[in-house]
C-alpha cells in the first residue's frame, strides 16, 4: 500500500501532498494551506545578533521539501544546505521510479536488479519489514495498480471490477526477494514503488547529513514528511500543525517539539475522481482506495517508518489502525474518518499536551 507521486495523466499536484503544515519557523504562530511557490525559494532571516534562519524550498521528486536551519552563521548554514540538495539529488536519482535510468525503473522493467545499490538494499528491506509489521497493508509491491489507475483515469475511464482483479496476481510483497545483494521480483508483470517510505528516508538522510556538518537546529519537510532537530527561532519548538482535510483553516491538532518525526497520508492529496473513491492510496488485497479515513499522522522513531506506517494506517479500518499502534512502541497516530469523527492513540494526548 502506497502514497504515489501521480503520473502526468493523473491528479499530479504536488500541493496537495502538503498536509501537515510546518508552522513556527519564526515562532510566530500556526502556518496554513500551502502558498503557491516557484521551484526554488530560499532566504536568509537574522533573529537578533546571533542567529540567522536559512531556508530553501524546491520542487524535489514530485513534491515540494523545504529545508531550514537555524545557526549563528549564515554562510555555514548555507553551505550545510547546498550539501544537503546536492544528496537529494542523488537519492531521487537511485529510488525514484519516473526516472527511466534509475535503479527501480530497471527493476521495474526486468524483474531483477543485481548488485543494487545500498539505499535501495536498505528501503526495501525496511519494506518488507513493515509489510509483515502491517499485516500486509504496507505493500511496495501495488505498481500494477498504480499504473493500471494511471492508465485508466488517464483515457478518461475509470478501471473496471476486471480490469483491477487482473493485476491484484502482481501484488504481493510475499513474491519479492532480497538475494545476493540485489533485489528479484518473482512474478511477471510486478513492480515496486518507493514512494510511500522513500521521501521520509530521505528526509532522515538530509537531517543527519545537516547533524553532521554541525547545523543541530534544522527542519525537513518534504510535503509533510517531516524531521525536526533542535529548536526553531529563538529556542522556541517547532511549530507542527495537521490540517482539516476540508481545509476549513481549521486545526485538529497541533504538536510542538524540539526534535521528532512526523508523516501524514491524506486521500485528499491526490485523487482520480470527484468523489475520491479512487486516489493515490492503495489496498493491496483489493485493488481499491480506502474510504474509511481521510486523514492519518503517525509519529514515529524515524520518518522513514511515518511515512510507510500513515499509509499502512490509512488502508486499515481506523480503530484497528488506532489499535496496531497503540501496539507498538515510539508510535503515535491521529485519524480523522471520513466523517470527520477524530481518534488517536493513547499516547497522542501526550505529544499534543507537551507540547502546550
Amino acid at each position: 500500500m502506497m502514497k504515489n507521486t501521480i503520473a502526468p495523466h493523473g491528479p499530479r499536484d504536488p500541493q496537495r501532498r502538503s498536509f501537515l503544515k510546518l508552522s513556527g519557523l519564526l515562532g510566530l504562530g500556526v502556518a496554513s494551506g500551502a502558498a503557491l511557490l516557484p521551484v526554488r525559494q530560499a532566504e536568509a532571516v537574522l533573529f537578533g545578533r546571533h542567529e540567522y534562519k536559512v531556508s530553501e524550498t524546491r520542487l524535489v521528486m514530485g513534491s515540494f521539501m523545504s529545508i531550514t536551519a537555524m545557526n549563528p552563521s549564515r554562510d555555514e548554514a548555507q553551505e550545510a544546505i547546498a550539501l544537503a540538495w546536492a544528496e537529494v539529488d542523488r537519492l531521487s536519482r537511485i529510488l525514484s521510479r519516473h526516472d527511466a535510468a534509475s535503479p527501480i525503473s530497471r527493476l521495474n522493467a526486468t524483474g531483477l536488479l543485481p548488485d543494487a545499490p545500498f539505499e535501495v538494499l536498505e528501503v526495501v528491506a525496511r519494506s518488507l519489514n513493515l509489510h509483515r509489521q502491517t499485516g500486509g497493508a504496507f505493500d511496495i509491491t501495488v505498481q500494477p495498480i498504480v499504473d493500471l489507475y494511471e492508465k485508466s483515469f488517464g483515457a478518461g475511464q475509470t478501471p473496471s471490477d476486471e480490469a483491477i482483479n487482473n493485476v491484484l496476481g502482481r501484488v504481493g510483497s510475499e513474491h519479492l526477494r532480497l538475494e545476493g545483494g540485489g533485489v528479484r521480483l518473482g512474478r511477471a508483470g510486478m513492480g515496486i514503488t518507493l514512494d510511500g517510505i522513500a521521501p521520509g528516508y530521505v528526509v532522515d538522510r538530509i537531517s543527519a547529513l545537516l547533524s553532521d556538518r554541525g547545523i543541530v537546529n534544522h527542519l525537513v519537510n518534504a510535503s509533510g514528511e517531516i524531521r525536526a532537530n533542535g529548536s526553531a527561532a529563538k529556542g522556541e519548538p517547532w511549530t507542527i500543525a495537521v490540517q482539516d482535510p476540508e481545509k476549513k483553516r481549521e486545526y485538529p491538532s497541533i504538536i510542538r517539539m524540539n526534535s521528532g518525526c512526523v508523516s501524514t497520508s491524506g486521500s485528499y492529496e491526490a485523487f482520480y475522481d470527484q468523489e475520491r473513491m479512487f486516489h493515490h492510496i492503495v489496498t493491496p488485497g483489493t485493488g481499491r482506495s480506502p474510504v474509511l479515513s481521510t486523514s492519518v499522522t503517525i509519529k514515529a522513531a524515524t520518518v522513514m517508518d511515518a511515512d510507510a506506517l500513515a499509509t499502512g494506517i490509512f488502508v486499515m479500518e481506523p480503530t484497528h489502525g488506532v489499535e496496531h499502534i497503540n501496539a507498538q512502541a515510539g508510535c503515535e497516530c491521529f485519524l480523522v474518518q471520513r466523517d470527520g469523527a477524530t481518534l488517536q492513540s493513547a499516547g497522542w494526548a501526550r505529544q499534543v499536551s507537551n507540547a502546550a
